[in-house]
This record gives structure tokens, sequence and C-alpha cells, in this order.
């Protein structure tokens, strides 16, 4: 009997002897080099012979029928060797069977077979750096399927690529086959991730004009190095290095050298596996002038003459590629402000290799004037239609103008329902002369909901809850409602508004608010009471029109009902709010008033983003009325501007400034005393701090009385000075009647994964004021006097208040002279100028998983005495 099988090695001799759950673990790979391309020849078999029986045995799940279905043996049909051959490597190649054996006796064949393993279970180990979710979509080997190696050995390699992807080329993927009951198996990939492969050396090789730092200063792959521990720039990455060439090549064409190439690139992988070194091989060639240049078009609206003096490149210039490229640009936006959207910009080039210039032509094909023909909108599944279209600055029948077109993308990315990568594709319509603007949006969380809560020195408890929904119902109605709760403070708002009021260009809204405020001062290091309540209850109706497609005008009224009030036990004397107890100029503020006010706002606003704005400017000029009705009566007027700058390369640079001025209408104001106070009340002033000039506290900046209080001289028995315990300090904001604040900020820009993750850095330089009060007059109360009664008469030791410093040199009738024995106070006014205040910090905007995250590190450069400083400040809230 004979028998022709494909020869295999013992698979018992390649078992790793490593035990996993008491089974031994194979290397399933270990027996690849045992699987020929093609069988053996069968020994001494006859060369011809009919089928007289097929016998299959060994198999476990298949049924023999199904195993013979996959040969072409048949009974009573001849076969040859290459016939019994054929078989073999048909069983083979269903990947069903681990081994197959057909033997041959005078006609009657045995086919005997040793099915695959079944999968049980696919195990990962060692995988530290990518987490299972990453790497089982990769794997395609599953439960109950079928074992082979050759799936093995692929999924082996998607592992192996994607830590690649990851910067790891050492990573190593070892499989192993646990071997179970019933030809079952687990199959265990035992993964050595290793360390990220970095960029060691970046070499150039034929540079000669430009050194090695300024080519690589402008790549995207950087040297690993110390300072760049947080840089992704340092993992090799194959398409980064393609890229790189392009940006090689895109450096030296805007030098001038319009025959530079890189003739390689080679990044080879050190011995370790650790480090990649690259080297690029370039030819720099000669550098080029601009010859020649002008402008034809074949349009009879685009005047070639006119168009040729709007050229950015003359004649003697360096050869500049990216202003080519901008100049084609350029020319078809001009095209397309003239309705022709499919007008083709082609630069025609005259090298001159022995003068080394380059002449172009640029040539502005003849097209047809293009109406709009539809405007689809795509991607909306919240937000309705109506919203995007009525931010369209064009219609369907209009003439196409570019220009609209891109006011209308910008219109759409200020509302902030979408995600910034908003595009309006142009598309060719039913005829040459139609277009259709096609709307892709892609809709992102536009409710913020902010919740906090945790215990402070100062205000004990505190609760805070605010949520905001900017696209209620999709109809881009603005919803709006907080809640703050805690030992010292207590407030409610509700706000909402109605952008197109009955679909009509104007917008309306409203807020209803309390609040409830309880100040405090210190008592000592530990105690500290109530001074004043503040209850402010009102609303504000608001609306607002168009004037122009970039001005506007908002309009608003708002009345709210002002309770100042102290506790009577605590700070009155006589009935009378007491300026030693309480301080003169919160006596000067309590009562209740009424304020009825109407004001106005012009707004012009050109910035091709409200939300996040890379260029243009805005300017605000708002007035308030006080005075139609209650008891206050001032004008308050403040202006504000901004612009913004792109500097290329993602940074955006700003500046901003406002300021504002408050008049009061009403007549002179005395306090209890008869002395003339500020006719400005406090509630009524600006304050400025934190978050408007970083690097201050709240209410940090300006116009305070600081009360400090007096402590026994320990030099001196008898003598008091004051204390330089912060907790012996009192420090009251007076706020001012004019203010002025600048900022000028650059937004810098991050890798592709930092932009990912939300991440905006900045540094910023803050300035401003806040002044023109009336000087208040300070309360100074040195402490009390020790009296004892004269010789003579009845009564007691005992201590009067001493009204003013010196008092106490006078006795009252019937004791003998008295001395200071007590704590007093003294009260200084101070920051009442307008000399700047100027901070310069760095601060970071974060989209984090809890919400928008904004910290601030700011430095105070110039300050006045009484200022309050503060380093760090920060904000979190989330989105839904």
């Amino acid at each position: 009997m004979m028998s022709s099988k494909r020869q295999r090695p013992v698979v018992a001799a390649l078992l790793a002897t490593t035990m996993f759950g008491g089974l031994s673990a194979v290397p399933v790979l270990a027996q690849e080099a045992a699987v020929p391309a093609a069988p053996a020849p069968a020994a001494a078999l006859p060369t011809a012979g009919t089928v007289r029986s097929i016998n299959v045995v060994g198999q476990q799940r298949l049924e023999p029928d199904t195993v013979l279905s996959y040969t072409k043996l048949r009974i009573g049909q001849p076969f040859t060797q290459e016939s019994l051959d054929q078989a073999l490597r048909d069983l083979y190649e269903t990947e069903l069977f681990a081994d197959v054996q057909i033997r041959n006796d005078n006609g009657a064949l045995t086919i005997e077979v040793k099915e695959n393993p079944v999968i049980n279970r696919i195990v990962l180990e060692g995988n530290k750096r990518l987490k299972e979710d990453k790497i089982r979509p990769e794997i395609r080997l599953a439960p109950r399927q079928i074992y082979t190696r050759s799936k093995v050995r692929a999924d082996v390699a998607r592992i192996i690529e994607l830590y690649r992807r990851q910067g790891r080329f050492a990573a190593t993927v070892e499989p192993k086959m646990v071997q179970l009951d019933q030809n079952r198996v687990d199959i265990v990939f035992e993964i050595s991730e290793g360390p990220k492969s970095k960029v060691r050396q970046i070499n150039v090789i034929g540079n000669d004009k430009f050194s090695d730092g300024e080519l690589r200063s402008q790549m995207v792959t950087k040297q690993s190095r110390w300072f760049r521990v947080f840089s992704s720039g340092t993992s090799y990455d194959p398409d980064r290095l393609a890229y790189d060439q392009q940006k090689l090549r895109q450096f030296y064409l805007t030098e001038g050298y319009a025959d530079f190439r890189v003739i390689s690139a080679v990044a080879e992988l050190t011995p370790d596996k650790q480090d990649f070194i690259i080297t690029y091989v370039v030819e720099e060639g000669k550098r080029y002038k601009f010859g020649d240049v002008k402008v034809e078009s074949d349009i009879r609206d685009l005047s070639s003459a006119s168009l040729t003096k709007t050229l950015p490149m003359k004649k003697g210039d360096w050869y500049n590629a990216k202003q080519v490229e901008d100049t084609v640009d350029t020319l078809s936006e001009t095209a397309g402000l003239f309705g022709y959207a499919f007008a083709e910009v082609q630069p025609d080039f005259n090298r001159d290799k022995d003068s080394l210039t380059m002449g172009i032509n640029f040539r502005i094909a003849n097209a047809p004037r293009v109406y709009v023909e539809r405007v689809d909108i795509n991607g909306n599944t919240l937000t309705q239609d109506k919203v995007v279209r009525r931010e369209f600055r064009l219609a369907e029948g209009d003439a196409f103008n570019s220009f609209l077109v891109k006011r209308s993308k910008d219109r759409i990315n200020s509302l902030g329902f979408f995600q910034e990568k908003l595009d309006i594709e142009q598309k060719p319509g039913s005829a040459p002369d139609r277009i259709v603007l096609e709307t892709n949006v892609q809709e992102k969380s536009t409710g913020e909901l902010s919740l906090s809560a945790g215990f402070s020195s100062l205000e004990r408890f505190i609760v805070a809850a605010s949520i905001t929904q900017r696209n209620f119902r999709g109809k881009g109605q603005e919803l709006r409602a907080s809640v703050n709760y805690s030992s010292y403070s207590k407030s409610v708002e509700l706000g909402f508004t109605e952008p197109y009021f009955m679909d009509k260009n104007i917008a309306l809204g409203g807020d209803i608010y309390r609040r409830d405020l309880n100040s405090f001062r210190y008592l000592n290091n530990n105690d500290r009471d109530t001074t004043y309540k503040q209850t402010t209850t009102g609303f504000q109706i608001r609306a607002g029109v168009p004037i122009t497609e970039y001005m506007s005008l908002a309009l608003r009224y708002s009345l709210n009902l002002d309770d100042v009030s102290l506790d009577k036990d605590t700070y009155y004397t006589n009935g009378v709010c007491d300026p030693i107890l309480a301080g003169r100029y919160l006596c000067d503020a309590i009562g209740k008033r009424t304020t009825s006010s109407l004001g106005y706002s012009l707004i012009y606003d050109n910035r091709d983003n409200r939300i996040r704005p890379t260029r243009g400017h805005n300017v605000v000029v708002s007035q308030d009325f006080a005075g139609l009705g209650g008891s206050v009566k001032y004008i308050r007027t403040r202006l504000n501007g901004s612009k913004y700058w792109p500097l290329g390369g993602g940074f955006i640079f700003s500046l901003s400034a406002e300021g504002g001025y408050i008049h009061s209408l009403e007549g002179e104001r005395r306090d209890a005393s008869g002395e003339l106070v500020d006719k400005v009340r406090l509630t009524d002033r600006f304050f400025l701090g934190n978050p408007q000039i970083r690097g201050f506290d709240i209410r940090g900046i300006g116009p305070r009385v600081k009360r400090f209080y007096l402590v026994e001289d320990p030099d001196n028995a008898g003598s008091f000075i004051r204390s330089t315990g912060d907790n012996n300090v009192r420090d009251d904001a007076l706020g001012g009647r004019i203010y002025y604040l600048a900022r000028a900020e650059v937004e810098i820009p991050l890798g592709s994964g930092a932009r990912e993750m939300g991440l905006r850095p900045s540094i910023f330089v803050d300035a401003g004021a806040v002044a023109g009060l009336r000087d208040p007059i300070p309360t100074n109360f040195p402490g009390y006097c020790s009296v004892t009664p004269q010789t003579g008469t009845t009564g007691s030791a005992s201590t009067v208040r001493a009204a003013s410093l010196g008092n106490c040199n006078a006795p009252p009738t019937g004791f003998d002279a008295a001395y200071l024995d007590g704590t007093g106070f003294e009260e200084v006014y101070l920051g009442d100028t307008l000399k700047p205040r100027v901070s310069v910090g760095f601060g970071i905007n974060w989209n984090s998983p809890f919400g928008p995250f904004r910290i601030d590190i700011a430095k105070a450069l110039l300050k006045e005495p009484g200022d309050d400083t503060q380093l760090i400040s920060f904000n979190v809230g989330t989105q839904f």
C-alpha cells in the first residue's frame, strides 16, 4: 500500500515548554517553514488506475461527503499521480485541515485528515500603550472560527503595522496556541511593545544656500531632544516623511529655486530599532527672478490691463511659487465676484535658463456667467434647514458671487452650531450657466452644562449650576438658566433669545433675575461677620435689527429694584448707620432704589467667525439712560472694539480695547453726617479685575478703602501700630466712574493631535485702569479710652469709645485723665488713578471631555498701591 502525503515535521518537536493554564502553548508560526508550496511526489504509486472506493477517516466535525467534495476524486473515474497531488492541494487550500494523507491500495483510496482546531478565544498579553479596544478591530480571527496559520500571520502583521503607525517600530508579536480538549485552541498574542521610535537625527546633503537648521525648521518631523518631550513631531512617520519632502520643495520654490528637487529621502532604523536617522539628498539648482508677468483674459468683463496692474509680483523680483499660487486664487475669486464661477485661471511659465528668469502669463479662459440654480444643505439632523438658509447671502436665481459665498460660510460658522470643517461646494447645475451650492455641515454640541460644588474657606459650602442651549429645538434659539448658592451669595437667572422673530430679521430676547449677596468682613483670624446685604430683582427686554450686512442696532430696556441693607443691631448707633462700625462708603450705599433704563448699542462686525475669529474687526458703541422713572439717573457710555490678523502658520494675533464713563444726572449727594459723597452710587460703578485683566484678583484694581486694624506695638508699650496680618486688613473695592482696558494676544497653533484635543494656547498682555471717584472721607478710630472715677466720687473704671484720634485727652466729666486702651483701626483711600496696570501671561483653552476649560497664568508687571494680584485663574464647564 502506497501513500501520498504532504511532508510535515513532527509537531511535537516544535512545542514550546511555556505552560499556560496547565497546557502547553505552541508557537503557531514555528511550523511555517514546513509548509511547501506543493506536495512531494508519492513514492512508487501506479501512474494510472481506476478509483474502486474512497474512504475518509480522521474527520471530527466534517462529514465524509463534505471532505470528498473538496476534491475531484470520484469512484469509477481514473486517477493519476497528478490527480492525487491535486487532491492534496485542494484539501490544504480549504485551510480546514492540519494534515492530509491519501493512501492507495490498488484503487481503494483512503483519505486520512486531521482537522484544524476551532478557536476558543483570543487573548492579548503585554499591550500597555495600546488598549484592547484599539487592537481588537485589527484582528480577523474570532472565537468559533477555524484556526489557520495564514490568518494568524495576517493578524500579526496588522498588529505590528498598528504599532508602527504609533511610532513603535521595535514592537514584536509572538502568537502562541494553547491546546484544549475537543480539538479547540486558545490563541495568545504575546506583544512586546518596545519604546517609541524617535527621529535621532535629520541630515541634509547637497544644500549650499541654506543650513541644515534652516531646512529642518521647515519640516514637520523634528529631531528628538529633551525640550521636545511633549511634541508628537519627533516620532517617525512615513507619511510625514513624504510631506516633509513637499515642504522642502515648497520652501525652495518660494525662495526662487525653481529647479530644486529631492533626489532621495532615506529613513534608516538604528540596530536597536529604537531610533531613525533620516537623510535627504537634495539638488538646489539656480535661483530665478520673475520675468515679464501679465494677465490675458478672455472674459470681456475682466480687463487684462487692469488685472495686470494688480499683480503682486513685478519683473526683477525673486521668483516665488507661493505667490503664483496665491495670485491664481485671487484671480479666480475676482472672476467669481463677476459671476464666473467656473472661470479657469492657468499660469503659463516661460523659463529662461540663460538669464535665470521666469516669465508668467496668467490666462483666464472664457466661461459663461453663472447663476445659482439650487442651494442644498446636508448633514443637519437637528438644526432646521431655514436656520442655515437664512444665513445665506445668495438665493436661488441670483447671479453667482464668490464673495457672497464666503460671507455665507462665515455667517453659518458664526452660529456655532457646526464643526469648523463646514464647506460650501460649488457643483455644476443642469446647464452650463447654472451652479448648485452644496453645503455640507457636521453638527456639534450646542448645549453647555456647568456644575460645581465645593467648600470654600470664604463662602463655606458652594453649589453652582448653569445650562445654556444655543440651538433650542433646532431653531437657533438660545435658552439660558443658572443657579448659584452659597453661604454668602444666591442667584437665579433665566434668559431666552429668538434671533429671527416671526421669521423676520429681528432678534428679540429677555432675561429675568434675582441676585442676593451677603458681603462679609473679618473680625479676627478665624471669625467674620456679614457687612451688608444686597438684593437685586429685575428684568431686561432686548431687540436687535440689522442696518447693513455688517452693521446692526440693538435696543434694550431694563428695570431693577436694588435693596442694600445692614443689620441695625450690629452697624447702627442711635438708629443711624455708624461709619465706625460699617465704614462711610457702606453707610452711603444702603437704601432702596429703582433703576429704569433704556439703552442702545450700535455694532459693526465683519469678523469671519463671531465665536472663534481669525480675521476682521468689530466695534460697539453703547449707551444706557437711567431716569425713565425710578430713583436713579445717569448716562453710561461704553466703547469697545477688537481686530484679528492671521499671521500665517496658524498664528492669530488680536488687539482689543474698551472704555466707559458714567455720568450722574442727579444733584449733590451727602451722607448722614452732611459730607459730600460721589454722585454715582456704589452699585452703578465700573469695577475691574479678573477676568478682564488677568493677573489681578476679582475687583482687584481701582479705588478702594483699606481698613488696617491696630495692635499694640511690642516695642513701645501703650502705642499702637497697623497689623500686617491679612485677616486684620479689610479691603473694600469702591469701583470708579471711568475705566479703560486693552489687550494684545497671540494664539499659538499646535500639532494635529493637540488640535484634535481642542487645545488652543495663547500668550497675552493686558492693561487697564478704573478711577474717577470723589475722594471719600476715611474713618479713623484709635480704639477705646480707659477712664477712672475722680477721687472722692463713686463709680468704677470703664471704657468709652474714642470718636477720633487724640480724643482721649479730654476725659468725660467726673473722670480722671483717660488713655488709649484697645484695638482700633485706620482707613486709607488707594488706587484712584488712571495709571495703567499691566500684566503678561499665557493661557490654554481646552475642549476637555468635561467641557470647555480655560486656565491662565499671569504676572502683574505694573500695579498701584492697594491693587490685589492673582497668579492663576481657571474655569470649567461641560457640553451636551
